[in-house]
Parts: C-alpha cells; structure tokens; sequence
C-alpha cells in the first residue's frame, strides 16, 4: 500500500479510538471536567502527562531542532527534561496537597485577592494560547504533507477531532484518551528510531546506536563532524551560541515547564499526594522514553540527508523530495543554474540553494531512509497523537480558567454545577476556534512558539508558585505586582524582536545577548525581585494564610482551611 493510504488507516483508526474513549468517559459533573473525579491510578495518570507535556515541539521539533543546530539545539533536551524534574521534586505533591483544581484557584485562594486570581487567569490564557499555537501548526504540517490537505484543512480536521473529546469528556475523556495518545506516539517515536538504529549502526538501541559506528568503522558523529566540515558548517558538536544564551534559554524552559499550568493540573486528578508522586515517577520514564532518543534521530536523520542531497541532480531526487517540497516546507532554488543541490554552510562562497524547515526532520526521515510505508504513516499518527494531546490539556486550561477561575469564583459565585459545566463546555468551544484560528496563521515554527510560551509561564506563574510554597511572608500585592511586570516584560521583548522589529532580532541587539527564547529567565528574576521586595513592604498575609502554606509543607498535616 502507499504511503498516503497507510497514513489515512493509521491515523483514521488512532481517531476513532480517541473519539470512542471520549464517549465512554465523558463528564458528567464540574469534578470530572476539571479533574477527572480526582480518581485517576498513578500509572494511568503518569502515561496521560507524559501525552500531556510530550506536545508536538517534542515529538515533531526537537529533534529536528538538534538535527539543524547540533549542540546548540540541546537546550531544549535540556530545559524541557530538567524542568519536569524541577516540577516533580519541587511543586508538584505541595500543588497536589493543597487541593485546587487550577493554578489560578491556588493563587487566588493562597494570595487570598480575587486581583491575584484575575491576574492568574490572564497569565493562563495568554500562555496556553502562545503554546497551543504551536500544536496546531503540527496537525497541519502532518496533515499537508501525508493526507495531500492544505494546512488549513489539517487544522480544522484537527480541532473536529479535539472539540469532540474535550468539550464532551472535559479531564475525564482527555485523560483516558491521553494515555491511548501516549502509546501511540511512543510506539511511533521508537519504531523507525530502532530501524536506523539498525540500519546506520548495527545496533538496534538508538542511544546507544548514534554514538557508534558504521559499516564504514567511521564513529556517526565524527562522520557528521566531517561532513558538516566540508560544506562549511560549524562542527556538529559544538555550540556557537554565546554562553549567557545558552543558560537563559535552558533555565526559562525549566522553570517554564515548572510553572505550565496544563501540566500542574494532572497533579489533581489522582486520590492523594502519594499517588501524585507516584504518577511523577511513572511520568518521568515515559518521558525519558522519547527524549534519550531525539539525539540519536537527530544524528541518523541529519547523516541521511547530507548523504542524500548534497551535490546531487536535483532531477535525479527521490520523490519524497518532490512531496516535501509541495508543502513549501523545504525549497530548492538553482542560483548558479548548475541542475546540483548546494547545501552549504554560511562559510562557503557558494550561497545555500536549500531551505529546509526544521519541523520536517522527523517526518521526513522514515522516507528519507527508505523504511517501510507502513513505518511513515505511523509516525504520521504519533505526530498528530502528541499534537492533539496537548492541545486538548491546554483547551481545558482556558476552559477552566474562564468557567471556574473568572466566572465561578470572580463573577458569578452563584452559578448552579449544571449552569458551571455548560460555561466549561462553552469555553472550550471557543478556545478550539481560537486554537485552530492560531494554528492556520502561526507566528513561527514549533518548538520556537512553544519556547515562547515557556518562557511566559517562567516569568508569570513560577515565582509565584514558588514563594506561595515555599515563603509564608509572600503577599498578594508582592505577587500581582510581580506577575504583571513578568507578563508585561517577557512578552513585550518578544513581541518587539519577532514581530515588531525582526530585523533587529540579532545577538547584537539583545538585551546582554539573550535572544527572545531565553528572556523569560530575565522575567523570573524581575518578578521574583519586585514580589520579594513589595511583600517586604507591605503587610504580612493573614494568620490562617501563613498557617496554610505550613501545612501543606509538612507530611501528614490536613492543609489549613
């Protein structure tokens, strides 16, 4: 069978499975649309994370990312996977003992202010809408180059298939769905991983297969070395991004991810705080599962593709070549008008003739390698799989956020649970057309957006999520006002660079030499300064409150209520 309709099978059957769990476990209470009735098992709740923050940058960019950046693409192996370790020893059984369904109830309640709570609110919408943006631009690369749709179609195909199960099942149907989303994408990440494992090495472990040689006895990596070299490239192994970057960029995405509310809110849906530091532990394998192997595709794909294209016809490409460059995705353009492909680096005289966006590096590498159609239309099915995953946890952020956070506890306090989970089912609604609104017009490629949106929740949510935990004399002013100066800082930079001024988007004009990634690290330290400074001069929280943060710091004691 062909590509497109092994591609169709998969993915049609991978929907169908979504849409059946979500049926048969859809919400019937405001319980189990925020959290799933709370009842989740650690296993099931660990495999539903791991869905949850695997997102498409994960499965589609980053190793993309470090196939075209080489060392300097690390940052996101790095930040992403020591952020959820910093969530899971730091926050996350505190977060879980204090009971909220979100992290604006935990900081309207814990810096007892409906202005805090407010200001949380926004910070979580305009943080979930800056990540979901890149998820649906994954469905529609996906969906463009394997089903032959315009991205447009994708992205509506796309947010059909997540209104379904997130407007119906709410946290109960996302979870359960979640969990068939992780084996999905996982068993679709390793597959073709083991095949060029094999194929390149000889060893069917990808971590330990890219460090290895081939057939050749030339070690992978001093052979890209070599052939990065020769085309004027840096070597692949070393970084060109100033050190300051480097930190900025790895500490913005950990304690991003540390502060990402889709992903605090899993901590919710399991019976006790041991069963959330069960499911972190479980959660963490999972996890580990993909991103030890995202070094070694980057390795084995970006091999495959110098070997393919380099100095070569371009009448003489492969048809995978013809279908990628349909989607505008990659392009060739013959400035010398020679017929051969010159992909070189910027140290050569030769101008580069091939653009090749990142996001494809995965996709495409199953038919750059020649395996099986069957093998292409499965990682075709995970991509979408972790597309969609967490841009249905994100959904019901905003959900939540706008029925319970804004309109439960701000505006309407007197709302029926019926009247509450209409308003949740609603917004939902509405965050999918806006979601998918996003998706058609995005403003970069993946992993960058993704970058974005971490690094607003590491200069919002993080300081304050960590001084509610962790200093009883935290005031609400101190944390509103660090809050706002995070969000307003953070995303005015970033605002300024990548679309105000691109031109200007250089290590030269940065603030110290820290790009538009990395200056949520920057943000974090303003809003941990000013929230530091303006509790110090203001008065202290209330007895119960300082009470609170005690008890839920220490084992075995009932929060304080």
């Amino acid at each position: 069978m062909s590509i497109q309709t092994w591609t169709f099978l998969l993915v049609s059957a991978s929907f169908a499975l979504y849409i059946g769990i979500a049926f048969l476990s859809r919400a019937a209470s405001t319980r189990d649309f925020y959290v799933a009735g709370g009842g989740v098992s650690p296993l099931a709740n660990g495999m539903a994370t791991a869905a949850d923050w695997m997102s498409a940058a994960s499965f589609i960019s980053m190793a993309g990312l470090i196939s075209s950046l080489g060392y300097d693409g690390s940052v996101y192996l790095m930040g992403w996977t020591g952020g959820y370790v910093l969530l899971a020893l730091l926050l996350a059984p505190y977060l879980r003992k204090f009971g909220k369904y979100t992290v604006p109830d935990f900081i309207g309640d814990r810096y007892y202010s409906q202005t805090a709570r407010i200001v949380a609110v926004v910070c979580a919408i305009f943080v979930s809408f800056t990540y979901v943006a890149g998820q649906m631009r994954g469905v529609g690369i996906v969906f463009s180059r394997f089903l032959e749709v315009k991205v447009d179609h994708g992205v509506m195909i796309g947010m059909g298939i997540v209104f379904i199960y997130a407007v119906m099942g709410g946290m109960k149907g996302i979870t359960y769905t979640q969990v068939a989303q992780y084996c999905v994408l996982i068993f679709a990440y390793l597959v073709p991983a083991i095949f060029l494992a094999i194929q390149m090495s000889g060893n069917p472990v990808p971590q330990l297969g890219f460090g290895g040689s081939g057939a050749d006895g030339v070690y992978l990596l001093d052979k890209l070395d070599g052939l990065h070299a020769e085309l004027g490239f840096a070597p692949y192994i070393d970084g060109t991004k100033p050190m300051i970057d480097v930190l900025s960029i790895t500490t913005a995405l950990m304690v991003g991810t540390a502060g990402l509310p889709h992903v605090i809110v899993r901590f919710y849906t399991v019976p006790r705080v041991r069963d959330a530091r069960m499911s972190v532990g479980f959660a963490l394998v999972f996890i580990a599962l993909l991103y030890t192997t995202a070094p070694a595709i980057a390795v084995f794909a970006r091999t495959n593709l110098l070997d393919t294209v380099t100095d070569r016809p371009y009448a003489e490409m492969p048809d995978w070549f013809d279908r990628w460059e349909q989607t505008g995705l990659l392009t060739f353009d013959d400035r010398n008008g020679d017929g051969l492909i010159q992909y070189v680096g910027p140290a050569a005289e030769v101008q580069n003739e091939l653009t090749i966006d990142p996001d494809i590096i995965v996709l495409a590498n199953p038919e750059i390698a020649r395996l099986p159609n069957w093998v292409v239309g499965l990682v075709a099915a995970g991509g979408l799989a972790a597309a969609l995953s967490t841009a249905a946890g994100l959904l019901l952020v905003i959900s939540s956020a706008i029925s319970h956070d804004l309109l439960k506890r701000a505006i309407m306090p007197q709302i029926t649970p019926r009247g509450e989970l209409l308003a949740a089912r609603f917004s939902a609604a509405l965050g999918v057309g806006v979601a998918g609104y996003i998706g058609i017009h995005p403003p970069d490629f993946v992993a960058p957006v993704v970058a974005f949106a971490f690094g607003l929740a590491a200069s919002t949510f993080f300081p304050a999520i960590l001084l509610g935990i962790f200093w009883k004399r935290t005031t609400r002013e101190g944390a509103v006002s660090g809050m706002v100066l995070g969000l307003l800082f953070t995303s005015a930079y970033i605002v300024y660079f990548k679309f105000v001024n691109p031109a200007a988007n250089s290590s030269q004009n940065w603030l110290w030499g820290i790009s538009p990634e990395g200056i949520g690290t920057i943000g974090m330290i303003l809003n941990l300064a000013v929230t530091i400074i303006v509790s110090r001069l203001t008065p202290p929280p209330p007895r119960e409150i300082q009470e609170l943060v005690e008890s839920i710091r220490v084992p075995g004691r009932e929060p304080a209520r």
